[in-house]
């Protein structure tokens, strides 16, 4: 078989590249990437630098570049107009890259989320959380953009159109399960909401901006009720009774969330309130 140096067959050039003779077959036929060579045998072969050809090929193609722009770019040899599409790519996979970070977000929460879903029912526990970002909106505001008496249903719709709408204008990532901020009462035990909020991706700049601190929390978590009056009930009264001390506000959160909360026996919350110092209940 004739080779010359330089000369690749499709199989050795395919092998080279980390392809398939059938992708090379491909790209000849539709004039995207032609062998140079052809031995007197009849053969066509491959330049070794063609590498290089095949390699900006599947970098476009990893990019969602279509393929005549590809064909375009690789025949033109248009310093600006490959510049410009090198930045139209760049751009399409940072926008990738922020969309697969936001669901690493919402998929590492969800799981965290069920895994305390899964501990004892209405059992208070002590943990060391870390620390979580927060859009807080102050109930007084939201109260304000509702109609009076509106409904479960309407006062949801409200919290996440102000949910939407915050996170389009401050570019904010969030996985949208609410959670409630109690502030302590006179007993010691939860006292009013003053925020309802939502897990965000990372600290903000922006008004609506809270830090749930790390630390050592009291927790306990209820599940199988939307109701969860009970828990508050109990949290309280485990506070009294051992004399514990208590810092900052309660933390209210749903646990199950988009994936099992439709049923009222999959659903699962959580009320946690940071200890002053790391008291261990175990």
């Amino acid at each position: 078989m004739e080779r010359k140096i330089g000369w690749l067959t499709s199989g050795a050039f395919a092998a080279l590249c980390g392809t398939t003779k059938e992708t090379l077959r491909h790209y000849k036929d539709i004039g995207l990437l032609l062998p140079v060579h052809q031995g007197d045998n009849g053969y066509f072969y491959y330049d070794v630098e063609q590498f290089y050809d095949f390699y900006a090929i599947s970098i476009f193609r990893q990019t969602g570049t279509p393929l005549e722009e590809i064909r375009r770019c690789l025949r033109g040899q248009d310093t600006h107009k490959t510049i410009e599409l090198l930045r139209e790519q760049k751009d399409c996979l940072e926008a990738e890259r922020r969309r697969l970070e936001h669901m690493d977000f919402v998929l590492s929460n969800a799981l965290r989320s069920l895994e305390f879903g899964s501990v004892s029912d209405m059992v208070p526990q002590t943990a060391w959380f870390e620390t979580e970002h927060l859009l807080a909106l102050p109930v007084e505001e939201l109260e304000g953009l509702m109609s009076p008496g509106a409904s479960e249903d309407e006062m949801l719709i409200t919290v996440l159109e102000r949910c939407q709408a915050l996170c389009a204008r401050y570019g904010i990532q969030t996985d949208f399960l609410l959670g409630a901020i109690h502030q302590p009462g006179e007993q010691g035990g939860p006292g009013a909401i003053s925020h309802l909020y939502t897990r965000i991706k990372e600290k903000a700049d922006f008004p609506y901006y809270k830090e749930k601190p790390a630390g050592t929390f009291l927790y306990v978590c209820c599940r199988g009720h939307w109701d969860i009056s009970a828990a508050y009930v109990t949290l309280e009264a485990y506070i009294r009774e051992r004399g514990l001390k208590i810092e900052g506000p309660f933390y209210a959160c749903d646990l199950a969330g988009f994936i099992l909360n439709s049923v009222e026996k999959n659903a699962a919350s959580m009320i946690s309130v940071r200890l002053l110092d790391s008291v261990s209940t175990r």
